[in-house]
């Protein structure tokens, strides 16, 4: 009798001969002994073939996890993923665009047409088929190997099919969840190895599938690391149902807090290699990126107009001790939320003023400030103020006297001082004369 085995019908067969005790014991040469021979002269050494043959073991289990196919077939996967790209030849999947250097017409080659290089996520395209417990161990044995990336291991996962598309489809709630969990779980250890966006991304999933709170814990913690690379829109994640704001403004402030927590637990010393491979990530500079963020993310909310002003400024002053060289962005946001509340208290529109730090307005915030019928008197004036000392430093004449009542509103009632003020304190609005009363 002949029997023709593939890689589709050989774990059937071996199932199928060990059920009926097919051994070497009973018969030599028996089917047992050919199938394993088979199985390791040719399917195991083949990348393909033994995709397709763990893919196969998922109707068959346990009886191929006690006869260890899926292991054979997971150790071969594993080790030929992380072989050295220039020994990889045989075929594989490959869509995305491929680099210069990859394709032999990097500039550095002077017109000379060099072989093309495989890329260093060959394997990637090929694995994403596999049921996603099977690519969870694939993913954890090529890890164990250590001879891939971190890089590459967030570009297997960021390819996922299903995730990569954003959606959930047919609400198949209990399947997205499993694969957002195992990307957590799959995550390379070290820092920036997946984009801050693909991070939120994840998190939003995680909220909207109702994931573990560690799942959930971790993704805040990793994004926190990153969130001087997030934009306005990454930051942009819907309110649970029933809320009555648009955007879940709770998440943002708890990943400043993660983002405040990391910077103050950085040793010294790795801020300065931090900031000498990378000035624009170093640890002052991270503060400046991260206050420019939340500014622009305040902005966007403040167009909500059922959002709390104590959500606002809360957020705000996360971010008040962070030096920034300018206010223009978090004048525009504050701007933003008074035109859409116009029905808040005259003591509201003073605490959303009080973070704003009037010189560090550019010159045409400066002019749009006062003329500003939104913002407190007191405010226009501090305005006025230095802009005056401005123009009179830069001329280099000394600051004109202002009469008792205006210099009263500015902060601390200076006087031509130089000296720069982050806030207005409580004492401060209080202390002066109201609007009225001029």
């Amino acid at each position: 009798m002949t029997v023709t085995l593939n890689a589709y019908s050989v774990v059937a067969a071996r199932c199928a001969a060990e059920y009926l005790q097919m051994y070497e014991t009973a018969e030599k040469g028996n089917l047992i002994y050919k199938i394993d021979v088979f199985l390791n002269s040719s399917i195991f050494r083949s990348w393909k073939d033994s995709i397709i043959v763990l893919q196969t073991t998922k109707s068959l289990l346990p009886w191929c996890e006690e006869l260890k196919v899926v292991s054979h077939c997971l150790d071969s996967i594993a080790s030929k993923a992380s072989i050295d790209t220039s020994k990889v030849d045989w075929s594989y999947t490959y869509n995305r665009k491929k680099l210069p250097s990859e394709n032999g017409n990097s500039p550095q080659l002077n017109g000379v047409r060099k072989p093309q290089m495989v890329p260093k996520d060959w394997w990637v395209e090929d694995l994403c088929e596999l049921h996603i417990d099977l690519y969870k161990r694939v993913i954890a044995t090529i890890k164990t190997k250590g001879r891939v990336s971190g890089d590459v291991i967030g570009e297997a996962l960021r390819r996922l099919p299903g995730f990569s598309k954003g959606m959930i489809q047919n609400n198949d709630f209990i399947k997205y969840r499993s694969l957002v969990e195992t990307i957590v779980w799959l995550l390379p250890t070290e820092k920036g190895t997946v984009s801050c966006s693909f991070l939120l991304r994840l998190l939003r999933a995680a909220i909207l599938l109702d994931c573990g709170e560690m799942e959930r814990n971790e993704l805040m913690r990793r994004i926190g690391q990153q969130l001087p690379e997030a934009t306005v829109t990454d930051l942009l994640v819907r309110a649970p149902a029933g809320e009555a704001t648009i955007y879940d403004v709770d998440i943002v402030h708890k990943l400043v807090e993660e983002f405040v927590t990391h910077s103050s637990l950085i040793d010294p010393f790795e801020n300065e290699f931090q900031e000498s491979r990378s000035p624009k990530f170093g640890p002052d500079a991270s503060k400046v990126l991260v206050a420019k963020l939340i500014d622009g993310y305040l902005a966007e909310i403040a167009r909500d107009p059922n959002l709390p002003l104590s959500k606002f400024v809360n957020l705000a002053e996360n971010i008040a001790s962070f030096s920034r060289p300018s206010h223009d962005g978090f004048y525009r946001a504050i701007d933003m939320y008074l035109k859409e509340h116009p029905g808040i208290s005259k003591s509201e529109r003073k605490r959303i003023c009080r973070l704003l730090d009037c010189r560090k307005l550019s010159a045409e915030a400066c002019m749009h400030a006062v003329q500003n019928e939104r913002l407190p008197l007191r405010v226009v004036v501090q305005v006025l103020f230095f802009e005056q000392v401005r123009a009179t430093a830069s001329a280099g004449n000394t600051t004109p006297d202002l009469p008792g009542s205006i210099r009263a509103l500015l902060p601390g009632g200076m006087h031509g001082s130089s000296r720069s003020t982050t806030t207005n304190t409580e004492e401060d609005w209080d202390s002066v004369p109201t609007a009225e009363g001029l």
